[in-house]
């Protein structure tokens, strides 16, 4: 390999694409992609960690992706994120059927 002299430049100007961050466009709101990110992983709390409020919030959080969603989406991604939530709730208390312990009044 040929070192080139230090005082020449090899980067080629034509070539340099300035950085443009995303603007979102008029209506696009993330807000759904976020709640159905956030129920899957209160889901997994919920199914790893045995957390009854951690299943509570998937659900929560699904209903609310599900709700805010566009119709144009991709209906198996907030269907599975649905089923993932509602199978930690039923798994949690499978587990442990006790009612879920309030600990601020106790």
């Amino acid at each position: 390999m040929v070192a080139a002299p230090p005082s020449s430049d090899l980067r080629r100007k034509d070539r340099i694409v300035r950085y443009k961050p995303y603007v979102p466009k008029e209506g696009e709101d993330p807000m759904s992609e976020y709640m159905n990110l956030l129920a899957m992983l209160f889901s997994m709390c919920g199914l790893m960690m045995r957390f009854k409020w951690a299943a509570w919030a998937a659900v929560y959080c699904a209903f609310i992706g599900f709700s805010n969603s566009r119709s144009s989406e991709d209906t198996k991604q907030i269907f599975s994120s649905f089923m993932l939530s509602i199978s930690s709730v039923v798994m949690s208390y499978l587990q442990s059927p006790t009612p879920m312990a309030i600990s601020y009044f106790s």
